[in-house]
């Protein structure tokens, strides 16, 4: 009998696996709308946030360095795809907003993984997607609160 050690032991594993191919992957399919896996990601998290995030809660959202958020947010912004604002709660702390070529860059990306993701998802039981999300969703709490 599996004990439940071994079954976290195999899901850690492929998380690290997926994780890798996922952001190689990535880089791929976003490649076409002149974006890679890291300036997707913060596009993401800016895009997803209820208020102007700044780059440290850029990188906690997407469980990304700072160091990383902020090379890709400086990119974004030569590029065009994003803007600082000033933050009135802390001085050196910018907040970040998509600009309208940035809006436009994330909805031609939302768009081009909604199509990707409804024909890869049918290949899953909505049910194991389901607990596959909860139990992944699960894990990574667990171990931001360590």
């Amino acid at each position: 009998m599996t004990q439940p050690s071994e079954h976290l032991t195999a899901v850690t594993l492929n998380i690290f696996r997926l994780n890798g191919i996922l952001y190689e992957w990535g880089n791929r399919f976003a490649a076409p709308l002149g974006l890679s896996t890291s300036r997707w990601q913060v596009l993401g998290a800016v895009l997803l946030s209820e208020t102007p995030p700044t780059v440290p809660q850029i990188a906690e959202e997407m469980g990304i360095t700072r160091q990383g958020a902020l090379k890709q947010v400086n990119v974004l912004i030569e590029e065009g795809l994003l803007a600082a604002q000033p933050n009135p709660a802390h001085q050196r702390a910018q907040l970040y907003v998509l600009t309208e070529k940035g809006q436009q860059a994330a909805r031609q990306i939302q768009a081009h993984w909604r199509a990707h993701a409804e024909k890869i998802a049918e290949q899953f039981h909505p049910d194991d997607l389901a607990a596959a999300a909860r139990v992944l969703g699960q894990l990574g709490q667990f171990y931001q609160d360590k």
